[in-house]
């Protein structure tokens, strides 16, 4: 039944595109979120991101 809606958003896709402002705005969103990603591999997180201790939630597993 999935597949039935995902097939019927793509016609409704094919026969009306996003415009091209849309399109690269998209892009834009991607492209900032890849470069912070290797900024945060390159550089680290900084010290006011690091876990200092255990948390003192204890979890409980369900019956």
């Amino acid at each position: 039944m999935s597949q039935l809606r995902w097939l019927l958003r793509a016609k409704r896709w094919a026969q009306n595109p996003p415009s091209k402002s849309r399109v690269k705005f998209v892009f834009a969103i991607i492209a900032v979120c890849v470069a912070l990603y290797g900024v945060e591999k390159l550089v680290g997180l900084p010290d006011w991101m690091q876990v200092n201790g255990a948390s003192k939630i204890k979890v409980r597993p369900a019956p």
